[in-house]
């Protein structure tokens, strides 16, 4: 089991966060349906799943452990993995070379494949479940 300090922990999560809905109306457009359908993958992972803003992007977590977050930029989106190094990439789709985080890079007109990227945050989710979320 990985050492505690390495779980990226947020106390006070929510079922469902108002400011999340806030966050997902202030982005409209094609970057915001990108990043809803993805946060809603996240959020169906099971039912100890929580959710909060964390440095101003909606953040989804196993309990109060983060495993994976959603954030909109000028022309693309990234799902982001809060363990992404730790977890197999089969289908190569996560970027980044930091110890711990990596993200999926989306855009309008850019494909991905959808089913791979929905069992990264379902490895994701249960990889955070399994290293002792609380």
């Amino acid at each position: 089991m990985m050492p505690r300090s390495q779980v990226l922990r947020f106390p006070g999560g929510l079922n469902r966060d108002p400011a999340i809905e806030a966050w997902m109306h202030g982005h409209s457009g094609a970057l915001g349906a990108i990043a809803q359908r993805w946060f809603e993958v996240m959020r169906a992972c099971g039912d100890d799943v929580r959710e909060l803003l964390h440095d101003g992007h909606p953040t989804a977590c196993v309990g109060d452990a983060a495993f994976a977050y959603v954030n909109a930029f000028r022309a693309h989106v990234n799902v982001g993995l809060f363990r992404g190094a730790a977890i197999a990439d089969p289908d190569g789709l996560l970027e980044g070379t930091g110890r711990f985080m990596r993200h999926v890079k989306l855009s309008p007109g850019r494909g991905v494949n959808g089913a791979a990227l929905t069992k990264l945050i379902e490895t994701a989710y249960a990889d955070m479940k399994e290293r002792g979320a609380r």
